[in-house]
């Protein structure tokens, strides 16, 4: 979950695996988003396939529900196709556009939800990728797009300018090369984690620091001064056995063995308290 509150797990869209070659490796078009927000948060999702709920995730699955199911329908003489799968074989990415719309001249304009109440960039790089995907599926220029904002239940008009796609296209080879090598990148701790669902598989007001980090490890690893006593760590009660003493351990063994019954005996419920 990023600080404008875009949901990170409103669809499955993570990588089953990492393969050697780059050019095997289909990026996620879910995983732009999670890049530009946070490399590292990106890297926990995709190459380690860790995620966890918070509030922010919820209310954005909520907000994906009337989206999510695919479907088509005409909405005022414009054909509206809703959880449509898209994907560029050129580029190497896939994933699914919440929106597509399709009027009289056949330009598919995707339209992409989000919880928030802005359309962030990071949340740009995610239209423009699923435009890119169209214009090769249906061979004609997407030249706009709009992310509409749950919280103010408005359209934001993206127009899909060579900048934004130049920026997308290196985001996409970006999250390839962490794809491939399945790479961890470091912690930083800063304002966007306190609102991140995975801030606690993250930790990154610990790993932000080497010096906390070192000493954390040192704690670790430091023998104790005393070896401990085993009688004395488990509260060694009189008539238990003397364990240093291996005679008498097996002596014990024996006189607590003979005292079950052999198989078939009855035994009333108040007689078994072995």
């Amino acid at each position: 979950m990023d600080a404008s509150g875009d949901d990170i797990g409103a669809r499955d869209e993570t990588v089953a695996g990492v393969v050697a070659s780059r050019d095997s490796v289909s990026v996620p078009i879910s995983a732009i988003e999670h890049w530009s927000y946070c490399p590292r948060q990106c890297a926990l999702i995709h190459v380690e396939q860790t995620y966890e709920e918070n509030l922010y995730t919820l209310v954005g699955k909520l907000s994906h529900e009337r989206v999510d199911p695919p479907a088509t329908r005409a909405e005022r003489g414009v054909t509206v196709v809703r959880g449509m799968d898209v994907w560029s074989d050129s580029l190497g990415v896939h994933g699914r556009a919440d929106v597509v719309e399709f009027g009289p001249s056949g330009v598919p304009f995707p339209i992409e939800y989000k919880s928030g109440r802005t359309a962030s960039r990071h949340a740009r790089l995610q239209l423009v990728a699923q435009a890119l995907c169209l214009e090769e599926m249906f061979q004609v220029p997407v030249p706009d797009g709009a992310i509409y904002t749950v919280a103010t239940r408005r359209r934001h008009a993206v127009s899909i300018d060579d900048q934004l796609r130049q920026t997308t296209l290196a985001a996409i080879e970006a999250v390839r090369v962490m794809l491939t090598a399945d790479v961890l990148p470091a912690a930083v701790a800063d304002e966007r984690c306190p609102k991140c669902s995975l801030v606690h598989a993250c930790l990154p007001s610990v790993l932000a620091s080497p010096a906390r980090v070192r000493a954390l490890s040192a704690s670790v690893y430091r023998p104790l001064a005393d070896p401990i006593d085993g009688d004395d760590w488990f509260g060694r009660q009189a008539g238990d056995p003397d364990t240093s003493d291996d005679s008498d351990f097996r002596d014990w063994i024996e006189d607590a063995a003979a005292e079950i019954p052999t198989w078939g005996t009855p035994v009333h419920a108040e007689e078994a308290d072995w």
